[in-house]
């Protein structure tokens, strides 16, 4: 497991789990392009095969796209294409929808915009505030994300 802000809850729960973790906290380096690099040397380093981000919320850069090709996915908190970028929860209830959900994509250079691998649609319900909303929108990532990776694993082993 690898965290960028310290103290997070992956990482207690990485803790409780006895699950190693290290932290690459993006504050103290350069730029986007040093932290990929520093992914990308702490993921060969422990033969890392395929890379998930679930609450990341970095863009990354074509040193670690071209690092891990098609090995690279990602939760997004809307149905893409709607809502890329930050706050798909609070874009969604801004725009007045009565559907949202949640997307597992592979990450490529063009923002929230790789191939879908699965999604979840979650309603909005009358009433539904950026709490509410993102609490039923995360319960459907947690179920979601372990089932897109299983439906990639084939693909993986293939390439």
């Amino acid at each position: 497991l690898v965290i960028n802000n310290p103290g997070c809850g992956a990482q207690q729960r990485a803790e409780r789990l006895g699950i190693p973790w290290t932290l690459l906290d993006h504050r103290v380096l350069r730029d986007r392009e040093e932290l990929d690099h520093a992914l990308v040397r702490c993921f060969q380093a422990e033969a890392v095969e395929v890379v998930v981000m679930a609450g990341w919320m970095r863009i990354v850069t074509p040193v670690l796209i071209e690092g891990y090709p098609n090995r690279l996915l990602n939760i997004h908190p809307s149905l893409l294409p709607s809502f890329k970028g930050l706050d798909g929860v609070g874009q969604a209830l801004n725009a007045g929808v009565r559907i949202t959900g949640c997307t597992v994509h592979v990450v490529t250079a063009e923002l929230d915009g790789g191939p879908i691998v699965a999604q979840e649609a979650v309603p909005v319900h009358d009433g539904d505030d950026h709490d509410s909303l993102s609490e039923r929108v995360h319960q459907a990532e947690h179920r979601l994300l372990p089932e897109a990776i299983q439906k990639m694993i084939p693909t993986w082993r293939q390439g």
